[in-house]
């Protein structure tokens, strides 16, 4: 499987993460088959295709919340370690945003965001908060520090949940089809804060079924079939040139008009 380009530029780009021919087995499922994929630093790769077919799967073995059955991902050029130790290390670097928010219920949206500082940095409360309330009006809730999950919308607490990642100063995020569980109003609130840290040149992975966001905000789009990459390029290539009829089937099943 060819890997997924780099983005053009007069520099040569910097790989955050490469992935060979990775391979996930849930028994004798096979989840990912063989998936090669690069992405460099300031890139939004977004994954794209039908429910099932590994993109979450691949996130998740990104950060080695799921470990894989064969192949190796490499991040900052080393490959994923197994040792539990050094795997949390890993993770420091990594921010991940899922579909549901898993925000503490008990936790105002200020002490959501300042306690992974705090536990896992050994950053001081006072600090910590500090950052905490620069990263709430970041994604434009600095007038919801003190509100819990229970009243705060949908899209207000994905965006505590972005914020909350954003705490640990990852080095990438991964986004694991951050809007599915949103209101139609409020999924904008949140593409918004997304697109804000794309072009401040956050390194980004995204699995979204949102296609006009892919459209406009990806650097790369890889489109996902049965665990494989059925091709992948620029936005413009995915979405007016596709090359296999799978993709074309997939997007007009959505409703792409280009």
């Amino acid at each position: 499987m060819t890997m997924i380009a780099p983005k053009e530029s007069g520099s040569t780009p910097s790989p955050v993460l490469i992935y060979e021919k990775v391979r996930k087995l849930y028994g004798e499922f096979v989840a990912l088959d063989e998936v090669s994929l690069r992405v460099d630093a300031g890139e939004v790769v977004c994954l794209i295709g039908p429910s099932g077919s590994g993109k979450s799967t691949l996130l998740r073995c990104t950060n080695a919340l799921e470990p894989i059955s064969g192949g190796t991902i490499y991040f900052d050029g080393r490959a994923l370690p197994s040792v539990d130790r050094d795997i949390r290390k890993v993770r420091q670097r990594m921010g991940m945003v899922f579909q549901n928010f898993e925000l503490f219920p008990h936790k105002s949206a200020l002490d959501n965001v300042a306690i992974g500082p705090m536990t896992v940095l050994g950053m001081p409360k006072t600090q910590a908060r500090e950052r905490a309330r620069a990263l709430l009006a970041k994604v434009n809730l600095a007038d919801k520090v003190d509100s819990f999950p229970s009243n705060l919308s949908g899209g207000q607490q994905q965006r505590v949940a972005i914020a909350r990642a954003l705490a640990m100063e990852p080095e990438v995020m991964l986004f694991d089809e951050p809007t599915s569980a949103l209101d139609p109003e409020t999924i904008g609130e949140v593409l918004n804060v997304m697109k804000a840290l794309a072009e401040e040149g956050m390194t980004m992975i995204v699995v979204t079924h949102e296609m006009a966001f892919a459209r406009r905000v990806a650097d790369r789009v890889a489109v996902f079939e049965h665990g494989t990459i059925l091709e992948h390029g620029s936005p413009e290539q995915i979405f007016e040139n596709p090359e296999t009829a799978r993709t074309r089937d997939f997007l007009s099943h959505l409703g792409w008009d280009g």
